[in-house]
């Protein structure tokens, strides 16, 4: 025998699906920031007891999505002005190392399918599917850095701003200054400048902060 084999990771429970229901509608915003959560009417609808659903809920707590309230039960984890301010300082210092790290290993290949992004986006009018593309086009851009674990802390970032969150920096972003500084980014890229790609990505996330927060204090 060559070792013991551990299963604990691939044990499934009846809160495995609710769990994935319940994070799925609230990353695309179908369940509202704030919103009331009760275990009893989840556990109604997935005709389960309420064991698996405060088992789902507690997943989805230590996951920043879900707060408990004392004498009020679980709801959506609501994102201050301040705190979505502060998750895209947090964006800032992990997108800019991971660019550092990935712009050597872009090969030609990467660079012409964000360019064909770019010339979609450019395209696009649809406020949803913009969205889309600007997270793609950010994805593609770090995914070259050979480092799974900082990739997996930017994900992790990118599902606690979550789609609704996502749709209103999109809101709140110039389009004409977003594509402006797309193309610096990816010219620098496609020259092979990783410094100044990182300048270029730090000024276009640092720009969009102050838009989000002007969009924010203006209550649109």
């Amino acid at each position: 025998m060559s070792g013991i084999i551990n299963d604990n990771h691939t044990k499934s429970s009846a809160g495995d699906p609710i769990y994935a229901g319940l994070k799925s509608d609230i990353l695309s915003g179908r369940l509202k920031s704030g919103l009331p959560l009760r275990q009893d009417d989840i556990a109604r609808d997935h005709g389960v007891s309420k064991i698996p659903v405060r088992e789902a809920l507690r997943r989805l707590e230590v996951e920043g999505l879900v707060v408990f309230e004392k004498n009020k039960g679980a709801r959506v984890r609501h994102f201050s002005e301040v705190e979505i301010l502060q998750l895209i300082d947090i964006r800032l210092a992990l997108e800019c190392r991971a660019l550092e790290l990935a712009v050597d290993n872009m090969i030609a290949s990467d660079l012409c399918a964000m360019r064909t992004l770019l010339d979609e986006y450019a395209r696009t009018t649809d406020i949803t599917r913009s969205s889309a593309i600007n997270a793609q086009f950010h994805n593609m851009l770090y995914e070259p850095c050979d480092n799974p674990q900082l990739l997996g802390l930017i994900d992790d970032l990118q599902q606690k701003l979550g789609q609704h969150l996502r749709l209103l920096v999109t809101e709140a972003s110039r389009l004409e200054r977003t594509m402006h500084e797309h193309n610096e980014i990816l010219s620098a890229c496609e020259a092979g400048d990783a410094a100044a790609a990182v300048l270029h990505l730090r000024h276009h996330i640092e720009t969009t902060k102050k838009e989000v927060a002007a969009f924010m204090r203006r209550g649109k």
